[in-house]
């Protein structure tokens, strides 16, 4: 039976593109890739697709992902599905060197088809994007959580010494005036909590003026 003899095979190589596929087990192209969808498989997210590996062989991770060798299998099936569901189901968005770093391949230009597909929606920080999912809601939770972990991470010496200069300068200004300052100066991620935690950490915080909503 072809059908035992394609499972047969898997179990001797667990990926396969699918000419070598079907001369090894005697049939056409397309009959091969009936046997194929009979017996269930995966497709590789990459190598534009041409590696296939039965559905009960990969052992995904908790992001739905499968590496055998350099060859990435996906729950999702496809790059662009794949893409869609790890940053909709992010904490905080994800970035396309992120998504790269995860994925094992360059992902820059289908990011790009997606967001203009409205598929994913974007945000600029600093020379790179975060990528965010399209939903209002998930969005803003998205946003909200990565506000949470920038605040927790010490800022960089550098953009201390900015926010202090600035404040030398201006030292009128309070924390959220303090951080657009330095944002339209150095177009960095930068919030009116974490000018106060610097000022905070340093002693100066009872120089400073509480923050004011208006602009």
């Amino acid at each position: 039976m072809p059908q035992e003899k394609l499972v047969s095979l898997f179990f001797q190589q667990s990926c396969w593109m699918i000419k070598p596929l079907a001369t090894a087990i005697g049939y056409s192209v397309p009959s091969t890739r009936r046997f194929l969808v009979e017996a269930g498989y995966y497709s590789s997210f990459t190598h534009n697709g041409k590696w296939y590996t039965l559905r009960t062989i990969p052992h995904f991770d908790r992001n739905g992902i499968w590496f055998f060798d350099l060859i990435g299998f996906s729950r999702a099936g496809s790059l662009t599905n794949t893409l869609i569901r790890l940053v909709t189901q992010s904490q905080g968005g994800m970035t396309a060197e992120q998504l790269g770093e995860k994925l094992r391949c360059r992902c820059h230009s289908v990011l790009v088809q997606l967001y203009r597909q409205k598929k994913l929606h974007r945000q600029k920080q600093g020379r790179s994007y975060l990528y965010l999912a399209v939903d209002p809601s998930t969005q803003a939770m998205q946003l909200q959580a990565r506000e949470g972990e920038i605040v927790s991470v010490p800022l960089p010496a550098e953009v201390a010494v900015l926010i202090l200069a600035e404040f030398i300068r201006q030292p009128d200004l309070n924390f959220e005036q303090l951080a657009k300052a330095i944002v339209s100066q150095s177009h960095i991620r930068l919030n009116a909590v974490q000018v106060e935690k610097l000022f905070d950490l340093h002693g100066l915080k009872k120089t400073m003026l509480t923050v004011d909503p208006r602009p």
